[in-house]
C-alpha cells in the first residue's frame, strides 16, 4: 500500500512535467535540464550529510543514473520544441507500456504473453493518432513535408520514453538481485546529469538573462517532477509489485495531457481523445497476466 502511495504521488509531480517544461521553452535546453537537475539533486543532501556513503556506488550505476536524467529529459525538451505539446506529450508516455513490452527482457521468471502484443499494437497504433492528429500545427520541413522538424520531435518524445522505461526495469532487475542502490543515491545522479548539462550550455548555448518568474517555474520544476518525482518513484519501484506500480503509472499521460491542454487553450480534439483512449488502455491491457 505505501508503494502505491509513492507511485501515486511521483505520478502526480510529473504531470506536470510537460505543462512546466512548454512554460520554459524560451529556455535553451542544456541550461533548462541543468538547472532543474541540480535543484532536484539538493532533497538528498541532507540523508548524504548524515550518511555519507550513501553515494558510494559502482561507475556503472552512476553512468545509467546519469544516462537516464540527462537523456530523458534533453530529449523531452527538444521534442517539445520541435513538434505539437500534446502530441508529444502523449508518444513520450508510451513508457508504462514499454515497462510491460519490455519487461521479460530485464526480470526473471516474466513472460510476454499475446494479450502483451496486443497491448503494444494497441499503444503504438493511439501514438499514431496522436501524431496525425498534430499535422495541422506541425512545423514543416524545406520540402514541405509533415514530418520534418514535427516527426523528428515525435522520436525524440519516443527515445525518451524508452530511456525511462529501460532505467526503470534495470532499477528493478538489481534490486531483485541484491545490487540495487540507495535511493538517496538519485541526487548524486541529478547532481553529475546537471553539472553535464550546464558544460554543454556554456561550450553549445547561448547565455541569456534568467527573470524571477523563470526560477519560480525552474524551482517548481526541479523539486517537483525533476526532484522528488525521482526519490518517490525509486522508492515505489523497490517496495511494490511491478504490475501494480503500471496499472497506476498509466494516470500520468492522462492527467499531463489535461494540464497541457489548459496551459496552451488547446480545445479537445477526437484524435487526441481517442489517441489517449487507446495510449492508456493498450497500457492498462498489457498489464493482465493472462
Amino acid at each position: 500500500m505505501k508503494a502505491n502511495l509513492y507511485a501515486l504521488a511521483a505520478i502526480a509531480l510529473w504531470a506536470s512535467l510537460a505543462a512546466l517544461g512548454l512554460s520554459l521553452r524560451q529556455l535553451p535546453p542544456f541550461l533548462l535540464t541543468g538547472i532543474a537537475l541540480m535543484i532536484g539533486s539538493t532533497l538528498a543532501w541532507p540523508s548524504v550529510w548524515k550518511d555519507p556513503a550513501q553515494w558510494k556506488i559502482s561507475p556503472g550505476t552512476l553512468g545509467l543514473g546519469v544516462f537516464t536524467l540527462f537523456g530523458f529529459h534533453f530529449l523531452l525538451f527538444i521534442a517539445l520544441r520541435l513538434a505539437p505539446a500534446v502530441e508529444v506529450n502523449l508518444v513520450n508516455y508510451l513508457w508504462p507500456l514499454f515497462i510491460v513490452v519490455l519487461a521479460p527482457l530485464y526480470l526473471p521468471g516474466v513472460a510476454l504473453r499475446r494479450v502483451h502484443g496486443l497491448a503494444a499494437l494497441m499503444g503504438f497504433v493511439g501514438a499514431a493518432l496522436a501524431i496525425l492528429g498534430g499535422r495541422e500545427t506541425a512545423v514543416t520541413s524545406p520540402t514541405g513535408s509533415p514530418w520534418g522538424a514535427a516527426g523528428l520531435g515525435y522520436l525524440l518524445a519516443l527515445g525518451s520514453a524508452l530511456i525511462w522505461a529501460n532505467y526503470s526495469l534495470q532499477t528493478k532487475r538489481a534490486e531483485l538481485m541484491g545490487q540495487g542502490f540507495p535511493t538517496a543515491a538519485i541526487g548524486l545522479f541529478g547532481l553529475v546529469s546537471g553539472l553535464l548539462s550546464l558544460m554543454c550550455h556554456w561550450v553549445l548555448e547561448p547565455s541569456v538573462h534568467l527573470g524571477s518568474h523563470e526560477w519560480l517555474l525552474l524551482a517548481l520544476m526541479g523539486l517537483g517532477p525533476l526532484g522528488a518525482a525521482f526519490f518517490l518513484w525509486d522508492k515505489a519501484l523497490k517496495q511494490g509489485d511491478m504490475r501494480h506500480i503500471g496499472i497506476l503509472s498509466y494516470l500520468t499521460p492522462l492527467g499531463s495531457t489535461v494540464l497541457l491542454m489548459l496551459v496552451t487553450s488547446r480545445a479537445l480534439s477526437w484524435s487526441i481523445a481517442l489517441a489517449a483512449f487507446m495510449i492508456i488502455g493498450a497500457a492498462l491491457l498489457g498489464t493482465r497476466r493472462n
